[in-house]
């Protein structure tokens, strides 16, 4: 009788376990909504020109393109934002437009307008995040592009 008690007991320890990670799984309108907390906080950073701020948004294997190639690694895309908040004006702004967030909630792409100071969109930006082993949401990929003048080129 001794042996099926304790045979039983990691069982119910296991089955407890996995009803408890079921109640409390997330949806993916709740991970939607925490990514585009976390690009809303991340672009927050810019207007309250927060450097050290920004940085935290950012994991240690991140990849931003600008430029003639990539930055590869938190510390070098730290260093090279490090000049946009120098100026106690932001040079630019974005914020979350559209979030899609993998099945696995592990991976989302965020992408939405980039604005000048005169809240002219002149570009559209697209961030993947990756939702780390303590839950938090990290920037990996970064890209921006300038806004497409497509009226103009067909008047031409």
């Amino acid at each position: 009788m001794r042996l099926q008690k304790l045979s039983i007991a990691p069982l119910a320890g296991l089955l407890a376990l996995a009803l408890f990670t079921a109640a409390h799984a997330e949806t993916r309108e709740q991970l939607t909504q925490q990514v585009r907390d976390a690009e809303n906080g991340f672009a927050a950073t810019m207007a309250a020109r927060d450097h050290k701020a920004f940085a935290t948004f950012i994991a240690d294997d991140a990849i931003f393109f600008g430029g003639e190639k990539a930055t590869r690694g938190k510390a070098a895309v730290v260093e090279s934002w490090k000049g946009l908040y120098v100026k106690p004006e932001a040079p630019f702004s974005w914020r979350s437009e559209t979030v899609e967030v993998l099945e696995s909630g592990k991976l989302a792409h965020s992408s939405g307008p980039v604005l000048n100071p005169k809240g002219e969109r002149v570009g559209t930006f697209n961030s993947i995040w990756r939702r780390e082993g303590n839950g938090k949401w990290k920037v990996v990929f970064d890209k921006g592009c300038d806004a497409c003048r497509c009226s103009q080129q067909s008047a031409q």
